[in-house]
This record gives C-alpha cells, sequence and structure tokens, in this order.
C-alpha cells in the first residue's frame, strides 16, 4: 500500500530518532525547563531574528492551538477563522468546549480576507454579542493554499485597526515556507504575528510543535495556562532535542522542501493526464478530482483521503506527501493513472 493519506504516518526522521537515543539516558530536570529546550528556543530565536519572544513546546498542534487561544481570550471574547480552519473542523470543538466563540468566516481557498475582518467585526457590535478580540489563521492553509507577505501584512493592519491579537497555524510551516510560490521568511512571519507556532509534527518529528509569544501581552503566566489544559510534557526534553535537531542546520526545511518536491512531480503527473484539482494547491497537499470508478481502485494500492463529491460521477480526494516520501511512490500513482 502506497500511502498518501497525511504527513504523519512515519516515524522520525533518522537524524532526530538518532539524537533521541543518543540522550536517551540522560537525567535532566522535567517540563520543559531542561537544557535541550532551553537551547532549542535559543536556537528558535536566532533563526527567526527575535530575542525577545518567548517559546513554549507543545506535543500536538490541538494542545497548543486550545491552549493559546484559552490563554488569550477572555470569556465573553471570540477568535475570527477560516470556516475551513483546523480549530473549527478537525478540534473536535476543544476551543468552543473551553469558552469561546469561533466567528467562522466561508471561503473558497480556506484563506482568510481581510475584508472579512472588518465583517466580523462590525456584526458583533455590542455587549449582546461575542467580541472579536484575535484571528486565527494557518499557513499551510486546510486547503494546501498560501498566505503571501502582502495578505499577512494587510490581515496585520486590519487586527491593529481593531486591537486583535493575529495567531498563525503552523502546523505545516515548513511547506508554506519552501513552496515555489511562497515569498515569505519566517522572521516575517515573527515580526508580523502576535503568536505563531512552528510544527514539527508533521515534518519529521515524532511529536512536538514550538509555540513563539511576541507580543508581551500574551506572554504573562502562560506556562499556568500550559499545565493546567494538560499539554505540559513531563518528560520535556524530548521536545527540546528534536527542535535542537531542527535547527542544528536547514533540517526544518529540507524536509519541508522535499515533501513540496513530491508533489510538485505528483501534481504535474496528475495534471499531464487531464485531471483537474479543486484548488491551487501549490504546497504538499494536493487536491485532484477523478472518476468515482477510478477512486475506488485508486483505493486498492493507496491510502489517501476522500475529501468532497463532485457531482454525482466525480470525487475530490485529497494526497498529502512527506518529507519521507519515496520518488518510486509517486512514479507508482502516477503510471497507476
Amino acid at each position: 500500500m502506497i500511502f498518501l493519506r497525511c504527513d504523519y504516518s512515519e516515524g522520525a526522521h533518522p537524524q532526530i530518532l538518532e539524537a533521541l537515543v543518543k540522550t536517551n539516558m540522560e537525567q535532566t530536570v522535567g517540563y520543559g525547563e531542561d537544557p535541550h529546550c532551553l537551547n532549542a528556543a535559543d536556537k528558535i530565536k536566532a533563526r527567526i531574528g527575535r530575542k525577545d519572544v518567548d517559546v513554549h513546546f507543545f506535543v500536538g498542534g490541538t494542545q497548543t492551538n486550545f491552549t493559546s487561544i484559552t490563554a488569550f481570550l477572555r470569556p465573553y471574547e471570540a477568535v475570527i477563522s477560516p470556516a475551513r480552519g483546523h480549530i473549527c473542523v478537525h478540534e473536535t470543538g476543544a476551543v468552543e468546549a473551553r469558552g469561546h466563540k469561533i466567528i467562522a468566516m466561508p471561503t473558497k481557498d480556506a484563506k482568510l480576507n481581510p475584508d472579512q475582518i472588518d465583517e466580523a467585526v462590525r456584526y458583533h457590535e455590542d455587549e449582546h454579542f461575542v467580541k472579536p478580540k484575535m484571528v486565527y489563521i494557518s499557513n499551510t492553509t486546510e486547503l494546501g493554499t498560501i498566505y503571501k507577505k502582502s495578505e499577512l501584512q494587510e490581515i496585520k493592519k486590519r487586527c491593529e485597526k481593531y486591537g486583535l491579537y493575529l495567531y498563525l497555524d503552523g502546523a505545516r510551516l515548513a511547506s508554506a515556507l519552501t513552496s515555489p510560490e511562497n515569498d515569505m521568511t519566517i522572521e516575517d512571519i515573527a515580526q508580523l504575528t502576535d503568536a505563531f507556532y512552528i510544527g514539527g509534527t508533521k515534518n519529521g518529528a515524532l511529536f512536538g510543535e514550538a509555540l513563539i509569544l511576541s507580543n508581551p501581552e500574551l506572554k504573562k503566566e502562560f506556562r499556568w495556562l500550559i499545565k493546567q489544559s494538560g499539554s505540559m510534557l513531563a518528560k520535556g526534553r524530548l521536545l527540546g532535542v528534536q527542535f535542537e535537531e531542527f535547527f542544528n542546520d536547514n533540517l526544518y526545511f529540507e524536509l519541508g522542501q522535499h515533501a513540496n518536491d513530491m508533489a510538485k512531480l505528483l501534481r504535474e503527473g496528475i495534471a499531464a493526464k487531464g485531471y483537474k484539482f479543486i484548488t491551487d494547491s501549490p504546497s504538499n497537499q494536493i487536491f485532484p478530482i477523478f472518476p468515482n470508478a477510478l477512486v475506488a481502485e485508486l483505493e486498492k494500492e493507496v491510502s489517501f483521503e476522500k475529501e468532497c463529491p463532485i457531482g454525482d460521477d466525480e470525487y475530490c480526494i485529497r494526497f498529502v506527501t512527506s518529507w519521507a516520501t519515496p520518488k518510486e511512490d509517486i512514479e507508482k500513482v502516477i503510471n497507476m493513472l
């Protein structure tokens, strides 16, 4: 079976596993206060060009998202998100379960239009409504699209206009930043957001995300919320060791580049055979539209997710390549078509 279902199917990149084995018998303090976490945080600060940020490590994206939103918002405050945002449709209501409404704005490409921020704020006009206080976006998005620098700058301007925090979900940030259509650096993202996270789980880590807080308003007593939410890993050094490896050199970006290269090869092969896509996604997620009969045949040899039906005779499916996807697998799938 060829696995193109997600980008966290494999365990971890060998370099990361080797580092975990090498440090396995070390005895350190726990809960992210060990030398590895501190060193990894320093490496991240140097890479993003911000010494004034706080860095916190989490096991997964859902914990990162709901802990952050819970910490940043007062009980009557809400978060504006694209309707396809991960916090809307892939986290089982984790944010709402902690008492915060998500104002979901429908979009065709999973990207939030800056004008939608105006719309959401103006509609929630007084104390009878929840009060918008944060904008949530993800890069790459849930449809594999990416934000350009000018788009992020305009979203930031609207946030500043209304006094909103800007939070970027970076579960697939490596894919976004190494996309051929990207014009942003990780330094740009660090400057244009109040908080964002660097996703490791979907880019070769065994598990782990690194949350960066740049707005001083968001830093106070944040560790209390991490602990209360059940998101503080006792063996925190396991996270630190992995992010040390990511940023000792260029490994983090090299793994994202490989995933994108494999997706490009697959995308071009599918297009060459005359098939269309539901969206133009220049990252490691692609969404081709196939006849139902072809989808049924592919399912016998390829593992993937079904996105949505297109009329009665076709289906949009999702292929996701990873840091470990072999070129040979991509060639086999293209030949199957």
